[in-house]
């Protein structure tokens, strides 16, 4: 869906590349997560992929397509939740989503049944400007679903949304990628993306040093072993067992066999844990 080689780009006025040389693709139908510090890139990327920002070195194509070239009908199959909503805050929800629909040429999407997938429909005849921050972005949201795109593109989607609401967008997120769509995430949450992300990369200093799955990653970058915790006689202790011929581990065995176990866990990385090692790492390699 997304191929990506060597690109570069540094804003007008600046010699300093924020993208620098970068490679990565995307498969159709999967949710790929570009994570990396703030200021890395991230935006930048979308934008450039989104035909946002021209002025760039290297190749990009979207549906096989190099974005030099792009159109208007590129917009009619992508769609886009930015981080910032743009939005029209005199206007009501549905007034807003019904104004952006008439800017597509294909049929578009019942407003009130979008709504209703983000928790928004009874609020639909409210003026934009009394929404909350994390109303605002659940509408910008809706906005990226309109024309039922097949490639979209989320900066940080659940930013400013409780807990509760957050878990909702993320299995909305799940359902779009069930339906046959390829989603581009950028996110500082590292739980969100190890949840929904079929393969991350870590972009830092202007390239990805590291990508993966995160399950992968997390082991790649763990250690290898188990932690087991016990409880006797009102006194908890923990335990550290190599996972190397566990089976064989008589400790391991009496333990495991005993009545006294409270919790028992690998201590595989989380993927902050990854996150950082992979940044600092970047950082040492490129002094």
């Amino acid at each position: 869906m997304i191929e990506v080689e060597n690109l570069s780009f540094a804003y007008p006025k600046s010699n300093i590349l924020v993208l620098d040389n970068l490679s990565f693709s995307i498969n159709k139908g999967e949710i790929y997560g570009l994570l990396g510090p703030s200021g890395s890139g991230k935006s930048t990327t979308q934008k450039i992929l989104m035909g946002l920002l021209p002025k760039f070195s290297g190749t990009a194509k979207i549906f096989n397509q190099s974005i030099r070239h792009i159109n208007r009908f590129f917009y009619e199959k992508i769609g886009v939740s930015f981080e910032l909503p743009t939005l029209y805050l005199r206007l009501t929800a549905l007034e807003n989503l019904k104004l952006f629909a008439a800017l597509y040429e294909s049929k578009t999407k019942d407003p009130m049944e979008i709504l209703d997938l983000v928790g928004l429909k009874d609020s639909a005849n409210q003026r934009v400007g009394n929404f909350s921050k994390g109303m605002k972005m659940r509408l910008n949201l809706c906005r990226s679903l309109l024309n039922d795109p097949d490639l979209l593109f989320f900066d940080e989607p659940t930013t400013g949304q409780d807990p509760k609401q957050a878990r909702l967008t993320r299995e909305l997120i799940l359902r779009l990628k069930n339906e046959g769509k390829t989603i581009f995430l950028t996110t500082h949450n590292m739980a969100e993306a190890d949840e929904i992300c079929d393969r991350v990369g870590f972009l830092t200093n202007g390239y990805i040093p590291v990508s993966g799955i995160p399950s992968e990653l997390k082991k790649q970058y763990g250690k290898n072993i188990l932690q087991v915790e016990t409880k006797i006689k009102d006194k908890t202790k923990k335990q550290i067992f190599p996972m190397e011929n566990i089976g064989k581990n008589a400790q391991f065995l009496k333990i495991l066999n005993s009545n006294n176990i409270i919790s028992m866990h690998t201590l595989e990385a989380s993927l902050d844990d990854v996150f950082i090692k992979v940044t600092d790492e970047a950082k040492g390699r490129d002094k």
